[in-house]
């Protein structure tokens, strides 16, 4: 039987033709990374889908390369209530895609919902917001967001907010680039262990990430990132935080991402799968076969060529198997250890 996927991370929200006029139509085969068809093709069930804002750069002005690797500026801190009105407007589309779909794709907020829409042959779909720079200090939009059906949240993206910072865009670099979470951030992080909303540190600096460790009653979870050890970009996770997310039983979702997949940092497609492999199997190595997850950024990043879009994925099962995985292992990679720690975290 062929082994079906549940992905940590992808930004295809930002695509939607119900969100902007030139976009995609999810239900068809379009432009891209990931609409239904490929993801029904490459054996995908479902996902956490990403609202928010994200920064358009300028190579010429906000990159900066040297003999050695690169850094692009820091994007600069958003506005509230504009970037709430955005993520509003991208929940709509989202909500759109649902209904026209007739029953095909759901909006999950249990791990109940989502194994349910696997068997019945839907497309489960949880709503993440990546970066928390549409919620104030008081935290009202994040119970009306959770009463919308947010159920993850990440505290930062690459760009400072009034609850932490971001790492920048950087090669070769450590994620510790600043200080921790402010007492925002702090209740902010209680905030979401009582909700039962998932706290996601991709994009989090370092000192923040300890932060979090040191206050959350939850397992920790990296949506979307790789090995600093094998590609020392400021967005890789170090030993020392993998060893942290495998003592609270949580789990990182490995991003296919290629400047942060090939050791030499460069943002080539042409990248082997073998390479992300290698990562998958440190991580597996020092964080057990339960902890390791797929989160692809899909229509965030480039990925690697091999897989090309989510009508890929098989190729990438196949490059697992090749290393040495066995099924039981892949389906653990693949969705279980998802479904292991959303309901270690969300209200069931």
């Amino acid at each position: 039987m062929p082994i079906k996927i549940f992905d940590g991370h992808n930004d295809v929200v930002q695509h939607l033709r119900e969100y902007r006029p030139d976009g995609i139509d999810f239900l068809e085969r379009s432009t891209g990374h990931l609409d239904l068809p490929r993801a029904e093709a490459g054996g995908m069930f479902g996902g956490f889908f990403a609202l928010g804002v994200f920064a358009k750069y300028n190579a010429e002005q906000d990159l900066t390369v040297t003999e050695t690797g690169y850094e692009v500026r820091m994007a600069e801190p958003l506005d509230r209530l504009s970037t709430y009105k955005e993520i509003a407007l991208q929940l709509a589309a989202l909500r759109s895609v649902e209904q026209r779909s007739l029953g095909k794709i759901r909006i999950a907020t249990t791990v109940d919902q989502i194994e349910q829409a696997r068997r019945e042959d839907a497309f489960a779909i949880l709503l993440h917001m990546e970066g928390a720079d549409a919620i104030g200090p008081e935290l009202g939009e994040l119970s009306e967001l959770y009463r919308s059906g947010l159920r993850s949240l990440g505290l930062v993206w690459s760009r400072p907010n009034i609850f932490g910072h971001g790492v920048p865009f950087a090669y070769p670099r450590s994620p510790d680039t600043g200080p921790g979470l402010t007492p925002a951030g702090k209740n902010l992080v209680r905030e979401c262990n009582r909700l039962g909303i998932m706290l996601d540190l991709a994009h989090l600096n370092e000192r923040g990430f300890w932060d979090v460790a040191a206050l959350s009653t939850s397992p920790l979870v990296v949506t979307h990132t790789c090995v600093h050890a094998i590609c020392p970009t400021a967005r890789n996770l170090t030993d020392r935080q993998i060893a942290a997310i495998r003592a609270s039983n949580g789990v990182v979702g490995m991003n296919f991402s290629v400047g942060d997949v090939r050791p030499d940092g460069h943002r080539n497609p042409d990248t082997p799968l073998t390479l992300v492999a290698e990562h998958i199997a440190y991580l597996v190595d020092r964080l057990g076969i339960d902890r390791v997850a797929i989160g692809s950024d899909f229509d965030g990043a480039t990925i690697p060529a091999p897989i090309g879009d989510a009508s890929g994925l098989p190729h990438l099962i196949d490059a697992l198997r090749q290393h040495g995985f066995d099924d039981a292992s892949l389906e653990k990679i693949a969705s279980e250890n998802w479904m292991r720690v959303l309901r270690l975290t969300l209200r069931q």
